[in-house]
């Protein structure tokens, strides 16, 4: 169950992600990482199912047409939004990029409501509260494993944003058996000993960002005893990735991306 620590670091990465928080519009992410359809004749895209102890459990997935036993693989954990277009849109990315990706719904036993168009991050906190680490760290764990069924010889990473930032540096603690590698986008990082984390880590995050600050992030980073990547971007707040809401920064967002598709590249070892 969380705790309160947990919960405080929960609501400090909504408040900040409710400030100016109306849909903007984009036509795509940005000219540098232009937006992948769903119909993009590189990747398979599937609406399925994990099974869980409790039941089946719905995430969105996609991988690219021509998948090897060694074909890295990430889970991707939604954010506050649940997953939203914005995560939809990333886990094409990154089967265009060339790895399995799959988002699981951990709201899914809660019956919440569509993040797509969302401008009210308050309404979702009920449903953030009643996240039990046992329960999502599980559901994490076997969206990994599914990925491990599709390519057996595959290593497997982990990334999110936000509130999924967080809930990935936890999976770095709890699941790094399965988990070879970490890229939080702006995670807090309260409660997460840098010195507890075994597995590689690509951090983003906004100097901005009054939730996460920026003195707490490079302290953070220079206890790390992992290869890492954490980076500052002092034109950005919280949320700089997500072009569906107008927080979003596309210089910012475009170095992030190609920083942890390199890093991936590297740390699970995608053959190009």
């Amino acid at each position: 169950m969380l705790n309160r620590q947990d919960l405080a670091g929960f609501q400090a990465a909504a408040k900040a992600a409710a400030i100016s928080a109306a849909p903007a519009p984009q036509s795509g992410l940005s000219v540098a990482q232009p937006a992948v359809p769903e119909n993009d004749s590189s990747i398979t895209v599937e609406r399925t199912q994990i099974r869980r102890p409790d039941g089946m459990l719905d995430a969105y997935a996609a991988f690219p047409k021509a998948i090897r036993g060694n074909t890295p693989g990430i889970v991707l954990v939604m954010h506050e939004w649940g997953v939203d277009d914005l995560i939809r849109q990333t886990v094409r990315r990154f089967a265009k990029a060339g790895y399995t990706c799959i988002a699981p719904n951990l709201y899914a036993r809660m019956n919440a409501p569509s993040g797509d168009g969302a401008a009210d991050v308050e309404k979702f906190k009920p449903y953030i509260t009643q996240l039990q680490r046992k329960q999502y760290g599980g559901d994490l764990r076997a969206s990994g494993l599914q990925l491990l069924a599709k390519a057996p010889n595959c290593k497997l990473g982990i990334a999110g944003f936000g509130l999924g930032g967080h809930l990935a540096l936890i999976q770095a603690l709890d699941n790094s058996d399965v988990f070879d590698s970490v890229a939080p986008f702006y995670g807090p990082i309260k409660d997460i000993d840098p010195t507890e984390i075994h597995i590689p880590v690509c951090s983003s995050y906004g100097e901005k960002d009054a939730s996460i600050p920026a003195e707490e992030v490079r302290a953070w980073r220079s206890a790390l005893r992992v290869p890492n990547d954490v980076r500052v971007y002092p034109s950005s707040g919280h949320a700089f990735f997500d072009a569906t809401r107008n927080m979003f920064v596309a210089s910012a967002a475009d170095d992030a991306w190609k920083r942890v598709c390199g890093f991936f590249k590297e740390h699970l070892g995608l053959e190009t």
